[in-house]
């Protein structure tokens, strides 16, 4: 008897998959956004080490890094304060960024792949840590 109740389900299951699970998009464009902040400094810190990491591999020298990888992307990065460090670095066509740190010791970065992400962010606490990584489609 249980395997006359499991074959049906499974054919269910099946054509639901069969019919809704290759359907397309209704709508194109988008984007996903992952915002990551530290709760407490141990996390703080264990994100700057991080950021820290990136840096060194990818041998960065200054306080403010931007890569861009793609056509037409826009991203900035204003500092003022001390010991802060920001990257932005963007992978695909058409993403816009910008991080402002306004005060001592922050450190962010903004990732973005894919097409036309859009992200903003302002740090004003010293301090303050954290990452922004966004997909846009």
């Amino acid at each position: 008897m249980t395997k006359f109740r499991t074959i049906p389900a499974a054919l269910v299951t099946a054509t639901l998959l069969a019919t809704t699970g290759f359907a397309a998009p209704a709508v194109a464009g988008g984007q996903i956004s992952i915002a990551i902040e530290p709760k407490n400094e141990e996390e703080r810190q264990a994100m700057r080490f991080g950021l820290g990491l990136y840096a060194f591999a990818k041998a960065i020298e200054s306080d403010a890094y931007i890569e861009q990888n793609g056509n037409g992307n826009g991203a900035g990065i204003a500092q003022s304060g001390n010991g802060s460090f920001g990257v932005i670095e963007q992978d695909g066509d058409g993403h816009t960024a910008t991080l402002n740190q306004q005060g001592d010791n922050q450190a962010f970065g903004i990732f973005q792949i894919g097409e036309g992400a859009e992200g903003h962010v302002d740090q004003q606490i010293d301090g303050d840590t954290g990452l922004l990584l966004q997909i846009g489609f």
